[in-house]
């Protein structure tokens, strides 16, 4: 049988130096740095979309201050009703699973998807720096050519529905969390342009080292605004008050994270929170992500004033951050750019 899986286990080996060996399951040296178990799911707030279209103000106004409420005290909400169809969701993750079970070999060389495939982390120095997971980061301008694509003819299709789908969702909660700081509602149509923005599609294979090791490492998003389609497998935790706790998946809801632009933007005032995926030892996971993002050249100012970052463009910031990843292993972020 051929593998379509890439070779996380060697290079795992390589990284500690040793032969690949596989611990028994109550050995915890390979726990992230403060790093605590999680016994308990949070309930992250679960907001209904539809309210936002409400003939009656008071409900409108209630669902627009539960987006942005959520933004402030969590980082993170979930959303139901959001207008993405169940079936289109279901045929995004089959023609997903079928990418994905592409051998690897050819998933590396055959350059699909403009050469967006990625496995592992090729920065780690570090069994803990490594990201158990593959994925294709795809710019949303190569969605549309149908040249990209090569064999895989019947994702263009879906994919095409779907980032279209997800970029409206994007746009509508951009436009509510700008109006709430006394900001137009198409604030960031001209800055976040589609070219501009990214698909990911992640795969996360089963671990047979350890069901604590990490599927991707803990980060912030480098965006203004995430949202996350996943499977019910489950993995996804983040930072609240300094804990980790993990996300239950919920079948009819997708999550929505704020990423480190929008909390720059708004001076602190949305929350762009640490997250990682666990990886599973049975079991592999599924999710697409959507990043509402800038062109490279956009600067970055605050909305208010004083401002409590120094501007920087959307290049600066990511090539700042590849750089911190290189040297130190991790994403130092926003903190850099204070002033």
């Amino acid at each position: 049988m051929i593998d379509s899986s890439p070779p996380l286990l060697h290079y795992y080996g390589k990284l500690k130096r040793l032969p690949p060996q596989i611990p028994t399951p109550d050995q915890r040296n390979d726990l992230p740095d403060g790093t605590a178990l999680v016994e308990e799911y949070c309930q992250l707030p679960l907001i209904d979309l539809s309210c936002l279209s409400s003939t009656n103000e008071k409900v409108r106004l209630g669902c627009a201050d539960a987006i942005c409420r959520a933004s402030s005290e969590w980082g993170f909400f979930q959303v139901v009703n959001h207008g993405i169809s169940p079936e289109l969701v279901r045929n995004m993750r089959r023609e997903q699973v079928k990418l994905f079970q592409t051998p690897f070999d050819k998933k590396v060389a055959c350059g699909v998807l403009d050469n967006s495939y990625r496995w592992g982390t090729p920065t780690a120095t570090c069994p803990k720096q490594l990201s158990w997971s593959e994925a294709f980061h795809i710019p949303i301008s190569k969605v549309f050519e149908q040249a990209c694509y090569g064999e895989f003819s019947s994702l263009r299709e879906v994919m095409v529905e779907f980032a279209a789908a997800m970029s409206k969702l994007a746009r509508l909660l951009a436009g509510v969390l700008a109006e709430n700081l006394g900001h137009p509602r198409g604030v960031f149509e001209n800055i976040c342009q589609e070219s501009n923005c990214f698909l990911r599609l992640n795969r996360y294979p089963a671990c047979p080292i350890s069901s604590e090791i990490s599927g991707l490492v803990p980060h912030t998003d480098s965006d203004y605004l995430t949202i996350l389609s996943q499977d019910e497998v489950g993995g996804l935790q983040l930072m609240k008050d300094s804990k980790w706790v993990a996300v239950k998946p919920n079948p009819d809801a997708l999550i929505v994270n704020i990423g480190d632009l929008s909390q720059a933007w708004s001076n602190d005032i949305y929350k762009s929170v640490e997250h990682k995926v666990m990886a599973n030892r049975k079991k592999e996971r599924y999710s697409i992500a959507y990043f509402l993002c800038p062109s490279y050249d956009s600067l970055i100012g605050s909305c208010r004033e004083p401002s409590i970052y120094r501007k920087f463009t959307f290049g600066e910031y990511r090539s700042q951050v590849q750089e911190d990843v290189k040297r130190t292993g991790r994403k130092m972020g926003l903190p850099r750019f204070l002033l």
